[in-house]
């Protein structure tokens, strides 16, 4: 297990726009609070989204797209930098007017309405490639 203690920098809540894209909004809040790492939440809803599910014996994601309005009844996702670039790591589910629901790595989604709480922290946090599960981990 790898683990560090870290220090809160600041606390943040957005609205995403109308018509975003999901995780890109999530990633601007941090750029424009000068995030490298954070851990969010948020809630609201989306015209679409692109829901990746990691196959763990092949090492890839296999995708799933739904052409639909969906509620975020729960976001969850921390900040990192990953290439030099601030990533947000999302995972989300998502619910259907009949109340099932659909869940997994929220690859992209187009925002109807969105609102995040982001912490930030001192410390950064960066992935790297992990050769074990062939994902980008913090190591």
């Amino acid at each position: 297990m790898n683990y560090r203690e870290v220090e809160a920098a600041g606390e943040y809540l957005a609205s995403l726009d109308n018509g975003a894209d999901w995780r890109e909004e999530i990633e601007a809040l941090a750029e424009r609070v000068d995030a490298d790492a954070a851990w969010f939440n948020a809630m609201g809803a989306v015209r679409d989204a692109e829901v990746w599910f990691y196959d763990q014996e092949d090492q890839e994601y296999r995708s799933v797209e739904f052409d639909e309005p969906l509620e975020v009844a729960a976001c969850v996702g921390n900040v990192a930098l990953l290439e030099g670039d601030r990533f947000a790591h999302t995972h989300a589910v998502l619910s259907r007017p009949s109340g099932q629901s659909v869940a997994g790595h929220l690859n992209a989604a187009t925002v109807f309405a969105g609102e995040v709480y982001l912490r930030a922290f001192e410390t950064p946090l960066e992935r790297e490639h992990d050769e074990v599960t062939d994902l980008d981990l913090w190591l």
